[in-house]
Order: structure tokens, then C-alpha cells, then sequence
């Protein structure tokens, strides 16, 4: 978990997928069909989508 913004990253997507795809989208969307409040966020310094959650602990 990032302590900054309470946000673990779930899922990285490379920002140059092809025309008409939106994995991190796709990714986010089921993990909100399963009750998760995914969000996708640019990281611009990686060029990729993040798939984030705020306040969930990784799972050991």
C-alpha cells in the first residue's frame, strides 16, 4: 500500500495497447462486478494504467 494515498495497486497495463482496448478498463470494471472499488489512474512516469483500491491489504 502506498501510505501516501492509502492505494494498492491490483493491476499495470502498458499505456500503448492496441486502438479500441481498454484492458485496465475491462480489468477495473470486473473487479468492481466482484464488489471491489477498482479505479484505473495514468502513472505518467511508467507510461501505464494502474488499477488501484484504496485501503486494501495485500494478501500474504
Amino acid at each position: 500500500m502506498n501510505p501516501r494515498t492509502g492505494r494498492v495497486v491490483i493491476g499495470r497495463f502498458p499505456a500503448g495497447g492496441p486502438r479500441g482496448s481498454w484492458p485496465a478498463e475491462e480489468f477495473a470494471h470486473a473487479r468492481r462486478l466482484e464488489g471491489e472499488a477498482a479505479e484505473v489512474v495514468m502513472d505518467l512516469a511508467s507510461d501505464a494504467f494502474l488499477v488501484v483500491v484504496r485501503g486494501r491489504e495485500l494478501a500474504e
